[in-house]
């Protein structure tokens, strides 16, 4: 595989530290809201990446953190903490907030057929681990104390912006919010290791520390994390482009600072998906997430399908027009596949041909436009539907669009499953749910399609309305 590496700004082929074998680590939401779709597309291509790592053969560990303490509004550590943002906001504690936001994010990866990552590590677990990791880096001299939080020295660095390539004049560039001068700071670059009571004196979550009762910064989170669970060599680093600045530049700094050397060989970054007013924002205040899409009638595979069309390291735009246009392809596509009849020998010879045009196209630096083009040039293929049936599974692992996979059943072919009783409590919930909805209480609506889950019934929102399976 050759992969495009943001360390060395070229495409390199992948070696990872030990043959056969890849750390893989990513950095996972900030749970004070709802992801929007834009957040998604990082993990879709993510997702993808470790998929294709797996079917090259490689022993995949995957490890993604959950940013439950720590992350200021703005990414120079400064405004309000985002958590505490949510949880005045729904009047609740900040780790209700946490959990019912993490539930979210993983209904909406498992609606998106994105792999839940093998450790998956909330920062508010790991205080011992910032705590050590802060006390090494000021007994080595890479942190000070001012003002009562700890910051780490920029200027203790040879090359700070290894990553980014900025420079002193562009120091602000990337960065999300709008930024206020620390006076506590020596350097411009300087960034906040542990915040202690003196700063936001209304922080829910604090705990001792041997500078006093506070909380850690974002930065170090994912830097002990990883290290936690992938020890100190770490192959593959994903986040979406903007953890460029300063979000990855800081982990590196202290992280190779406090192991004294080189921490990670590959950074994979996503690039933004935009619609026509620009990048795409929670603080906009009216985002698209996965629940609106559905609402709007659209299997949410659709949306991860969208994705795959454009190669990750380009803008994406968003429109329903386009979404219109790749639900179209991707229910052509399905019953072009569901048409074909499993017969037919699949010689192993025709299937690795098959297998290795995929590594070819695939391979070159998760080039998925190329893998889903692979798929239609299979179905026109003078080979047996057997084949063709085998060579599109074996691709739709990594792609996960449920290519071979039947569509939900409609209602009609439901009924003769279930009791009056039950076709009565199900068709009173799918109620409720449009009445939620259109309440705009979407937090309710979801509850509601948990509550019919764990009944084993699965909702689809289609345009056509509400279709439901029994499971």
């Amino acid at each position: 595989m050759e992969i495009y590496n943001t360390l060395t700004k070229k495409k390199e082929k992948f070696v990872p530290n030990e043959e056969g074998r890849v750390n893989m680590y990513t950095c996972g939401p900030t749970v004070y809201h709802y992801a929007h779709i834009g957040n998604l597309r990082s993990y879709i291509m993510e997702d993808v990446l470790e998929k294709y790592l797996s079917y090259e053969g490689y022993n995949v560990k995957r490890v993604m953190n959950i940013t439950d303490v720590g992350h200021l509004s703005s990414d120079a550590d400064t405004g309000e903490d985002k958590m505490l943002k949510g949880a005045k906001r729904e009047h609740k504690t900040v780790l209700e907030i946490a959990k019912f936001y993490t539930d979210a994010f993983f209904q909406d990866c498992k609606k998106l057929n994105i792999k839940t990552p093998d450790v998956v590590e909330p920062a508010t677990n790991c205080i011992p681990e910032f705590i050590h990791m802060i006390e090494e880096l000021l007994k080595k001299g890479y942190a000070y104390e001012a003002g009562g939080n700890i910051y780490f020295d920029t200027s203790k660095l040879k090359d700070y912006y290894v990553l980014s390539s900025h420079n002193e004049e562009d120091l602000m560039e990337g960065v999300r919010d709008d930024v206020d001068v620390d006076k506590n700071k020596k350097n411009k670059t300087d960034f906040v290791l542990w915040f202690t009571k003196s700063k936001f004196d209304d922080q829910e979550l604090k705990w001792e520390s041997p500078w006093g009762m506070g909380y850690p910064g974002w930065h170090i989170e994912c830097s002990c994390i990883s290290m936690k669970h992938l020890g100190e060599h770490l192959d593959i680093h994903c986040g979406g482009i903007d953890n460029i600045f300063p979000h990855h530049t800081n982990e590196i700094a202290q992280s190779e600072s406090y192991l004294g050397h080189k921490w990670c060989n590959y950074w994979f970054h996503v690039h933004h998906l935009n619609d026509k007013e620009g990048k795409m924002s929670k603080s906009k205040g009216d985002f698209l997430t996965v629940s609106l899409l559905e609402s709007k009638g659209y299997n949410p595979l659709v949306y991860r399908m969208f994705c795959l069309q454009s190669h990750y390291r380009k803008p994406l735009e968003f429109s329903y027009e386009i979404m219109d246009n790749t639900k179209t392809a991707y229910e052509k596509l399905k019953k072009r596949i569901a048409a074909l009849k499993n017969e037919g020998t699949a010689d192993e010879n025709v299937l690795e041909e098959y297998r290795q045009k995929f590594i070819e196209a695939v391979g070159n630096d998760i080039n998925t436009s190329l893998g889903l083009t692979l798929i239609y040039d299979v179905l026109k293929a003078d080979i047996s539907d057997g084949a063709k049936l085998a060579i599109i599974e074996d691709y739709d692992t990594v792609l996960s669009l449920d290519l071979t996979k039947k569509d939900i059943k409609t209602e009609e072919d439901n009924t003769s499953d279930v009791t009056e009783e039950e076709l009565s409590y199900i068709n009173e919930k799918i109620a409720e749910r449009a009445a939620a909805k259109k309440e705009k209480n979407f937090a309710r609506a979801d509850e509601i399609r948990n509550e019919l889950l764990e009944k084993g019934i699965a909702i689809k929102d289609t345009r056509e309305g509400v279709v439901w399976e029994k499971i």
